[in-house]
Order: structure tokens, then C-alpha cells, then sequence
């Protein structure tokens, strides 16, 4: 069973924080800067766990990964947004 994840980091060192975000990119979608939404299986949780505990120093980062719980459209319901419904701009150079 899929369920949904809000992963939530806070990365000290700026090329760390790059490779994170990179990272997450292939396991959910951004909704905000440092902020993922994810529908993950157990498996795919573990690894997206394993590749970020490998990345991030314990000492200086944090990651913050809450289970919204199975994903079966009720998800909606668990989520109020206020404001802008798209993720925000990222710095990084858009390439056409």
C-alpha cells in the first residue's frame, strides 16, 4: 500500500542542499522550498531514507518525514494550503 509523505529538510552546507533537492526530485513532487510531497511503498521509503542518511551530516541537518497516511484521495482533506497553490520559483537556470 502506497501511502503519502510530507519529507521536510533543513540542510546546513549549500552543495548538500542541492544534492538533496536533486535527490528528492525522483521520490515526490516539491510543494514548497525544502518541502516534498511523496506517495511512496514502504520499499521506496526506505531507500529515499537510506540515500538521504547518506547525504546529510547528523550533527548540522535535519530531514522531517511525516506519514499523511495511505493514498486513497482522503489526502486532500488532511492538507490546507493558504495562498499560492504552485510550488514556489527555484533560483536554479531554467534551460528551454
Amino acid at each position: 500500500m502506497r501511502h503519502r509523505y510530507l519529507v521536510s529538510y533543513d540542510i546546513c552546507d549549500k552543495k548538500r542542499l542541492r544534492t538533496v533537492f536533486k535527490k528528492m526530485n525522483g521520490y515526490g513532487d516539491a510543494v514548497q522550498l525544502s518541502v516534498f510531497s511523496c506517495e511512496l511503498s514502504d520499499k521506496e521509503r526506505e531507500l529515499m531514507i537510506g540515500v538521504l542518511d547518506a547525504i546529510i551530516h547528523h550533527d548540522q541537518d535535519q530531514v522531517m518525514i511525516v506519514d499523511l497516511g495511505p493514498v486513497d484521495g482522503l489526502e486532500r482533506t488532511r492538507i490546507k494550503v493558504l495562498g499560492r497553490k504552485d510550488p514556489p520559483p527555484t533560483n536554479d537556470p531554467l534551460v528551454v
